[in-house]
């Protein structure tokens, strides 16, 4: 059921993040709290979500700041 949650956190960014950008860590630490309450909402526990990514604070924090979808360079491809 990984696969479930890691769907439903790239869904939620590319609906509530396109028009977000901010280098405020408690904005995103709000982002962050409200991505997760959708996520239980829908059945979807934070641990499906948090087996695929480190930190969900760092991935949407990154995601503010490259807002245009590019990738950061110091992540380069996989």
């Amino acid at each position: 059921m990984i696969t479930r949650g890691i769907n439903f956190l790239d869904r939620w960014m590319s609906e509530h993040l396109p028009n977000v950008m901010t280098d405020d860590p408690v904005a995103v630490s709000d982002l962050s709290d409200e991505m997760l309450k959708a996520a239980e909402r829908e059945g979807i526990k934070a641990d499906e979500i948090n087996e695929e990514v480190d930190s969900v604070f760092e991935l949407i924090f990154e995601a503010t700041l490259h807002w245009d979808g590019s990738i950061p360079e110091e992540a380069g491809p996989a």
